[in-house]
């Protein structure tokens, strides 16, 4: 009887535990997969959207392209009372800052912010990428129509503004066109400063970059999963935070490898459909993305993307050989998928955007005793809950098991050894939102 009881108090626990909000459920049906080919389509019909590719034409290059973006962020700015600010942030690249930039060159950035209702100056991030190429880098003229790499990216990126913009979030969200990716990754660089210049807070950057292929080089075709590339660890650590890891642990559980959980769990949770799999790398091997400059200014940033990439439609001469069709073109383009990993990062961007503040300052302690003993500075914001805190097996990649603490700074969490797991905590809302786990970055001894 005593078993039984258990296992139903047990199973109650479970289903509270795993209660949803039907908000979420709402922003996965908005997503448009018919609004993200339109886009798609008219971002490829620029001809080349080329770093280095006319800037005065109206119906082709990289300056039609972004003024075009502009005017999508400000006609969705127009449905929702202007609750978008709308803007150029741009940076001057001068030649020969690599090989890829044989001039000077005016890197545009279009930016969307929704601020937040109680903490404007907080921020979470999607971007996509506006400009494109084929197989010679410096080749600003040819056609270049990047329908999958990365006019999905940046369709989606519309997209998730189109649906988002409908709701209000204590947390701002940025949707954004980055420039300059296929030169050097000079757009995200520039907003990245620019980020520091104005000290904005940001909590992650989702970057987007092919969102849309499910046909894979190697003839596997997959519509069900995504990848979520993350570094292990903040660049910007201090030497006293290495040295740390060395006796303590945390090799994987920098901020970015936090936000990918994150990630991972909503999906989980939401999207049960998809397989996000969490890919231990800053990003493909031996290749770059537009979160990286976010990474190497201390921020949290991590990239979503197809699993199966085919390498014959990046970066490549529109071109027929030997019997095989090379080129970006929109043919390739799935746009059902990239409507599912645009809602992917909608229900992400919702959620920590409806989140409270991480707690800060998280110790851990616990040497040579039958329990963990953790701190934290805890939040004044009435609107949180309480602190959970996570804990797993050393060698497992998600956060497995939980405990909801309540409104405390600190936790004794009996009969767990501290030698066996990793541990960390978030914050909780009212209404159920999460922070990201934050990993402890002190250890104290009592």
């Amino acid at each position: 009887m005593k078993s039984l009881l258990f296992t139903t108090l047990l199973i109650l626990s479970t289903l509270l535990t795993a209660q949803t909000d039907p908000k979420i459920y709402d922003i996965i049906q908005a997503v448009s997969a018919q609004n993200i080919q339109k886009d798609v389509q008219q971002l490829v019909d620029f001809g080349t959207r080329h770093t280095l590719s006319d800037t005065t034409a109206s119906d082709r290059g990289i300056g039609a392209a972004r003024r075009w973006i502009k005017q999508r962020f400000e006609t969705i700015s127009s449905q929702c009372n202007q609750c978008l600010e709308v803007f150029y942030q741009k940076n001057l690249v001068k030649k020969g800052a690599n090989n890829r930039i044989p001039r000077d060159v005016l890197v545009v950035n279009v930016v969307a912010i929704q601020r937040g209702t109680k903490y404007p100056n907080r921020f979470i991030i999607m971007s996509g990428d506006i400009d494109s190429r084929v197989t010679d880098p410096n080749n600003y003229t040819d056609d270049a129509p990047g329908a999958n790499d990365n006019a999905s990216g940046m369709a989606g990126t519309i997209e998730a503004a189109n649906v988002l913009s409908k709701y209000s979030f204590e947390n701002s969200i940025i949707y954004v066109g980055l420039s300059g990716e296929e030169q050097g990754l000079f757009g995200g660089k520039g907003l990245a400063d620019y980020a520091l210049e104005q000290q904005w807070d940001i909590i992650g950057v989702f970057n987007n970059d092919m969102i849309g292929n499910i046909k894979g080089v190697d003839g596997v075709i997959d519509n069900r999963s995504f990848r979520i590339f993350s570094e292990p660890t903040n660049p910007t650590d201090t030497e006293t935070l290495k040295n740390r890891r060395r006796f303590y642990g945390g090799e994987v559980d920098g901020i970015s490898r936090q936000l990918a959980r994150y990630v991972h769990r909503t999906v989980t949770t939401y999207m049960p459909e998809m397989n996000p799999m969490l890919i231990y790398r800053l990003d493909r091997f031996g290749r770059g993305g537009h979160h990286r400059p976010f990474n190497d200014a201390g921020f949290a940033g991590i990239r979503i993307m197809e699993t199966h990439e085919n390498y014959t439609q990046q970066h490549q001469d529109i071109r027929t050989e030997n019997g095989i069709y090379y080129g970006d073109v929109i043919e390739h383009v799935d746009f059902a998928y990239a409507a599912k990993l645009t809602a992917v990062n909608a229900i992400n961007l919702a959620s920590i955007a409806a989140a409270p503040p991480a707690p800060t300052d998280v110790q851990i302690g616990g040497m040579v005793a039958p329990a963990v003993q953790l701190k934290w500075k805890a939040s004044n914001d009435p609107h949180i809950k309480g602190y959970k805190i996570y804990w797993r097996d050393t060698t497992s990649p998600t956060w497995d098991h939980s405990r909801f603490v309540g409104t405390v700074d600190q936790y004794t969490l009996e009969g767990v050894v501290i030698d066996n797991f990793f541990f960390g905590i978030a914050a909780v809302a009212t209404d159920g939102y999460e922070s990201p786990v934050v990993f402890p970055s002190q250890v104290f001894k009592e």
